[in-house]
């Protein structure tokens, strides 16, 4: 029996983290075959105790903790690639909960030889019991906030350019390297763009599932997705060919909204900004209104909207700033990010 290793970044995870180890715990994969690794950054809240009371009461199941002192994903995943001892590596997030035959089906699948890096759909759900909360769950997975990312909505199996999260061989890490800890986010697509240069196959398979529980608040979500958006531009200067028309509306979107300001004195420039604007308006109120029908949840109305439009904002916002700011540091911090070779 294959023996795989799950490994998880987290911080401050004490709302979610039990929840990834019940589902783990339940998984269609006998638990002397697997082991989950858990790299935290430090958690200042109680994610450490209830993964150590958890432990205590389910001994079946080995569960480890790695310190990650940087406080990056990366670093983390890294740490606890480091520490595995699985030929297959299960990568999943505190945030996730995997349906039971999650890593039989990853195994099964790079088994089968069907890509490099396998992954599958996302179920999102809300991370609260609020109007917004939900709303914001529809909206993550809608075609206008997830553009063609398949893995928040398609029912098609097939190669695709990344999946959230991914299973693969451990050689696969040594035929091109660890996680990039220049970046703070993006790096799932990062390694999945040299897995892909190196003439290897990503993998998308929807009977591979788990529920994703999105940001609670407005607040949370714009900040994720300013991450997004920053770390995206940061990316693109090394990777340029990478640049997807999904990825490209919102920056293109907050750069339209700012030189509306400039044409804005002509008048039938000024006409045509607001027709614009107005037509995106529609479009994300008719979004709204057709969710709030087939839901049967009018508060849909009003939140997917504004989800939406945080989203777009945010995204476009950080990549933007991204890009100014690395007009604002040095060369030696510039050469980070210049296109290798």
């Amino acid at each position: 029996m294959t023996f795989v290793s799950v490994i998880v970044p987290c911080f401050n995870e004490e709302e979610t983290i039990v929840s990834l180890l019940n589902a783990l715990y339940r998984q269609a994969w006998p638990l002397d075959s697997m082991e989950v690794i858990i790299a935290d950054g430090m958690s200042e809240d109680e994610t450490r105790k209830r993964i150590g009371l958890w432990t205590v009461n389910h001994p079946q199941m080995d569960v480890k903790i790695v310190d990650n002192p940087q406080r990056i994903i990366p670093a983390a995943l890294n740490a606890a690639l480091r520490a595995a001892r699985g030929d297959i590596i299960v990568r999943l997030d505190a945030h996730s909960v995997p349906e039971r035959t999650y890593v039989a089906r990853c195994v099964s699948l790079l088994e089968a030889g069907k890509g490099d890096n396998v992954g599958g759909r996302w179920l999102i759900e809300p991370g609260a019991d609020t109007w917004i909360a939900r709303s914001i769950a529809v909206a993550a997975g809608h075609p206008l906030g997830a553009g063609d990312a398949r893995y928040r909505y398609s029912d098609q199996p097939g190669e695709v350019d990344t999946v959230p999260f991914g299973a693969f061989r451990r050689e696969l890490v040594e035929r091109v390297g660890f996680f990039d800890e220049t970046l703070q986010t993006n790096e799932d697509y990062e390694f999945n763009v040299r897995v892909r240069q190196a003439g290897g196959r990503i993998w998308f398979d929807p009977t591979i599932r788990s529920t994703y529980i999105a940001r609670p608040t407005l607040s949370a979500l714009a900040a994720q997705y300013w991450r997004y958006g920053f770390w995206k531009a940061r990316m693109l200067y090394r990777y340029p060919s990478t640049l997807r028309w999904r990825q490209a509306l919102p920056p293109a979107f907050v750069a339209g909204l700012v030189g509306g300001l400039f044409i804005w004195p002509v008048p039938w420039l000024r006409l045509l900004y607001l027709l614009a604007v107005g037509l995106y308006v529609l479009i994300l109120a008719a979004a709204g209104m057709r969710e709030a029908l087939r839901r049967n949840d009018w508060a849909l109305a009003l939140g997917v909207p504004l989800a939406l439009a945080v989203m777009h904002l945010a995204w476009g916002g950080g990549f933007w700033w991204s890009v100014v700011q690395r007009f604002l540091v040095d060369d030696a911090e510039q050469d980070k990010w210049r296109p290798n070779g």
